[in-house]
């Protein structure tokens, strides 16, 4: 176990201040004078004392006699005394849920919910150190009964037939949101992903019975003879519904335009008969659930809506919907997801994950009224009030971002110190806030808008003027570009020091790049020719979120709170309507403003078979020979995960599994393009996806990390080639980005990566420092095509307007052939002299490489180093924090 550092900051509310005198355009990511910025255009500067930990914390309780803080980690539990700070006690949990924590009546258990299917049992001592006892099996029983007589059949996925509906998983109930009875011997647990409310006998620790309810059910709430269970996803399908899947569980209801979940509810349960008596639509996501002290309401925060639904107990109604803004005139994206009630029922506290706030209500049912909002940490979720001490806690779930450094001054490299960071190194915190007076209040929520960056997003709102004339890109959504078409090209998980690290010109760091430039030709070429980005950031850290970041700009509470193993879902490439933003996808913002749209590669399946029926999948070698010799023997074809996109896929253009090469993903791109050219009708949105970047280690009978890099390489190379000599090139832009930087090193910060602008008036042989992340290369693409930004983040993106020239440079590119033979595989073992070289392949063999981010990263990341550079004494031990359980 590595030993437990504790940090604690203090910071005042002065994140205006710092941003605003040194320029918001021109900081880094990380710690700067005292507040944190992050890489979603936002600064942090939490009010009252921080208590930093590596992980990602997701809810809190505190005891009944108010002693300890209970917190709920992903991988852990752990208990804080909340006056000093201290970090009592933290012990392994495995996976923890994405809520779920409680104590006792006598305040000597602790429970909680484990995304391995179980609830954790941990006895509290009185000096409050945690023991793990058994927990509470969930298993599937037969005779538990679990038909829903109240709902009765609705189609193919009703409640009926669940949990053995396609997809559902049995074996993991995953418990989320725990309640005790007022006898204090009954637990009630939602199961998410049985879609019932469980039953438990605390003194036999087993399942009494479980109650069915509504789809991916979150929360719950006990009040009187009753249980309240928020369901995620609303009602389950009927037969006329249009429905979608959600990963492990059933499938949801879902918009028939956009394919994204469409429905939330709350289901009420009788707990003298264990029926469901009816289900209450409310906003989208609804998850945590509270009661007001006097009984006669609940309150639903609904994350995918940014309201909170107000339910009248006596009529079983909702009665008013409150907005969670901090500000009037916002577009969607504060993800209201945590609640809590002050004693006198006055006051309702809300983690607004994506403001890095908790919003404060007055509370009076049909005419409640936003007070204020406070700073906290990145991304606010579990919270609770200490009125004894007038104070309330909050579980920061992102904390300060991937910068824990308790290993700091500690990690060595040829006995030198080194320092730097990776996307994994999490580091969560929570908040111990005194609760404001009123005038204290207003001075945090003006600290909030400006962390938020509130003046970008109003203007970003502002109607296009008249009469202006185009430019590479406009100052307001609406007005004219030079540009008429975007082709927007994602790549697989690097760092910038991992692939820029060898420029002298940018801010990089050669100790740290692998894939420097005798790997990368193209890559070099481009941004030595265009303009180099030594700035920007990943806004999310593996691909389960930087799929949605790249397409969306945001990232739903459903992905945030999953880190606990993705129990439901790793949606990289689609096929999870729960996952989506209710915002949408930039695809359906091209599609709402009549504009055209192909797709090449992104949230698409593949099929890759042999065309004369031979068995078994070709390998990589099959498709490259196939390809390179044009011997057409193989057929690869795409079909689109998510339906909207459906009609506008290359069909022969896929993303993942990478036994494709990348060249070949080019090539129909190019083959396409040319058609293009015949009828002059380019399409205004391209989005393609070349992710042979990533690599498949160093197993055998896969080509070598170098040639899948080099692959990647050379597809880009001759992709931006194809565009810049074609008719099209005096009014095209392309974007390239990652997706995420994975588990890579960086010594800025793991959220830094490689990304592109390529077009006739991108300054040439530049270098643009200007503080860049995915959501501005969002908001660009937005203001090229004339398209309204989706949520508050692309509204309040720096767009990378500095990037261009308004002369133009019609050179085109020539791409540069690859150094690295993109057919070099690895070694058979038997042909393998040097130990450590067969000890990694070994290991690669037993690796799951065949898709996306199921190896274990940081496992990975040493396979790549040691196949670069043949030895392992140097590798940055610091960059890959191993799990402190």
């Amino acid at each position: 176990m590595r030993p437990i550092v504790l940090v604690f900051v203090f910071f005042f509310g002065v994140g205006h201040t710092f941003a605003q005198e040194h320029g918001y355009d021109s900081l880094r990511v990380g710690d700067n004078k005292g507040v944190t910025v992050v890489p979603t255009n936002q600064v942090l500067s939490p009010a009252g004392k921080q208590v930093a930990f590596s992980g990602r914390p997701t809810d809190l309780v505190l005891s009944p006699d108010g002693q300890w803080l209970g917190v709920l980690d992903r991988n852990h539990v752990a208990i804080i005394h909340p006056e000093s700070g201290e970090v009592v006690s933290r012990v392994s949990h495995g996976g923890g849920s994405y809520a779920g924590i409680l104590f006792t009546e006598n305040g000597k258990t602790l429970l909680a919910s484990s995304t391995r299917g179980s609830i954790g049992v941990f006895d509290v001592s009185q000096a409050g150190k945690l023991t793990a006892k058994t927990p509470i099996a969930l298993p599937l029983n037969p005779s538990i009964r679990t038909e829903n007589v109240a709902n009765g059949p609705t189609g193919p996925q009703s409640p009926n037939s669940q949990p053995d509906s396609p997809g559902a998983d049995a074996k993991n109930a995953l418990p989320t949101g725990l309640a005790l009875d007022k006898d204090g011997k009954t637990l009630w647990a939602v199961l998410n992903l049985r879609n019932t409310l469980a039953r438990i006998d605390l003194v036999e620790q087993s399942v009494v019975r479980e109650i069915p309810v509504g789809n991916a059910p979150y929360g719950v709430a006990i009040v009187g003879s009753k249980a309240y269970v928020t369901n995620w996803a609303g009602r389950h399908p009927g037969e006329k519904d249009t429905a979608g899947p959600s990963g492990a569980g059933t499938p949801v209801r879902v918009d028939p335009k956009r394919n994204i979940a469409s429905e939330g509810s709350v289901s009420v349960v009788d707990l003298q008969t264990d029926q469901e008596l009816k289900q209450i639509l409310v906003g989208l996501h609804p998850c945590d659930i509270v009661m007001a002290p006097d009984g006669k309401h609940v309150v639903v925060a609904n994350a995918n809506s940014d309201s909170l639904s107000v339910i009248s107990t006596e009529q079983d109604e909702v009665v008013e919907t409150i907005s969670t803004h901090p500000t009037e005139n916002l577009l969607f994206g504060s993800a209201p997801n945590a609640l809590a009630f002050s004693a006198d029922g006055q006051r309702i506290y809300v983690s607004n994950g994506t403001n890095n706030a908790v919003v404060v209500i007055g509370f009076s049912a049909g005419k409640s009224r936003l007070l204020g909002a406070i700073p906290t940490g990145w991304y606010p979720a579990g919270l609770v009030i200490d009125e004894q001490r007038q104070a309330l806690y909050v579980a920061n779930i992102k904390g300060t971002g991937s910068r824990n450094v308790d290993w700091k001054g500690s990690r060595k490299v040829k006995g030198e110190e080194v320092f730097g960071y990776n996307s994994h190194d999490h580091q969560g915190t929570v908040s111990l806030i005194p609760i404001p007076d009123p005038a204290d209040l207003a001075k945090q929520t003006q600290t909030v808008l400006t962390n938020n960056r509130l003046t970008e997003s109003i203007s970003a709102l502002a109607p296009p003027r008249k009469n202006v004339l185009p430019k590479p890109i406009p100052m307001r959504h609406g007005e004219p570009s030079v540009f008429k078409h975007v082709l927007y090209i994602i790549k697989e998980n690097r760092t910038y020091d991992q692939v820029f690290g060898d420029i002298e010109r940018g801010e990089g760091d050669p100790a740290l790049c692998i894939y420097g430039q005798d790997v990368t030709p193209n890559h070099h070429k481009l941004v030595d020719e265009f303009v180099l980005l030594d700035n920007f950031y990943c806004s999310g850290v593996l691909s389960a979120d930087g799929h949605q970041w790249t397409n969306e700009a945001y990232v739903t509470d459903y992905l945030e709170k999953a880190f606990g193993g993705f129990p439901r879902s790793y949606p990289y490439w689609g096929g999870d309507a729960m996952a989506y933003a209710s915002s949408g996808f930039i695809w359906d913002n091209v599609l709402e403003h009549q504009k055209t749209l192909r797709v090449y590669g992104e949230f698409v399946k593949a099929t890759i078979q042999w065309k004369d029926g031979r068995k078994g999948r070709p390998d990589f070698l099959d498709c490259y020979t196939d390809f390179v010799r044009q011997k057409n023997e193989i057929d690869i074809r795409a079909t689109a995960a998510i339906q909207t996109i459906d009609p506008y896929l290359c069909p022969t253009a896929i993303g993942f599994p990478s036994v494709v090469p990348d060249i070949h993903r080019a090539d129909q791109f190019i083959r396409e393009l040319k058609e293009f050219e015949t009828t002059g009708d380019l399409p205004n949105f391209m989005i393609m996806l070349l992710p042979n970047d990533h690599t498949s280690g160093t197993r055998p009978n896969s080509p070598t990390p170098a040639a899948c890099v080099a692959d990647n390489d050379l597809a880009l190379g001759r992709v931006v080639e194809a565009v810049s000599n074609s008719k099209f090139w005096p009014e095209t832009c392309i974007f390239v980005v990652q997706d995420d930087p994975q588990n890579g090193f960086d010594h800025i910060d793991g959220h830094r990566t490689v990304a592109m602008v390529i077009s006739p008036y991108t300054k040439r042989k530049a270098v643009d420092s200007t503080n860049y992340n995915q959501t501005s290369m969002i908001r660009t693409m937005e203001l090229i095509l004339g398209l309204p930004p989706m949520n508050q983040f692309d509204a309040s993106a720096t767009s990378m307007a500095s990037c261009f020239t308004d002369s133009a440079d019609f050179t085109p590119y020539q791409s540069v052939p690859n150094l690295i033979p993109l057919d070099q595989m690895n070694p058979q073992l038997s042909a393998i002299n040097n130990s450590q070289q067969r000890y990694w392949a070994n290991v690669s063999l037993k690796l799951p490489l065949d898709d996306v981010d199921e190896a274990d990263e940081d496992t990975l990341n040493r396979i790549l180093w040691h196949a670069a550079r043949g030895r392992d004494d140097t590798f940055p031990a610091w960059a890959v924090l191993e799990d402190d359980d």
